[in-house]
């Protein structure tokens, strides 16, 4: 059964949003790897910008930087 985990920040992530990364998900397991997407777990974490990082720096930080 396949299984999908989306990482997105907490940067005002809407329900809406939300909603069109699942059914990109399920295009993608349909159209291009002819997988049944009612058989798949597609999980959504909303990560903190501290939680993950670019080039060794946090997210926040690298931004602030590169900014």
């Amino acid at each position: 059964m396949p299984y999908v985990n989306i990482k997105v920040t907490d940067e005002d992530v809407t329900v809406e949003q939300k909603n069109r990364l699942i059914k990109g998900v399920t295009d993608l397991l349909r159209d291009v790897l002819g997988k049944d997407p009612a058989s798949t777990f597609v999980v959504i974490d909303e990560v903190a910008l501290t939680d993950w990082g670019v080039g060794g720096m946090n997210v926040a930080d690298w931004r602030a930087r590169n900014s």
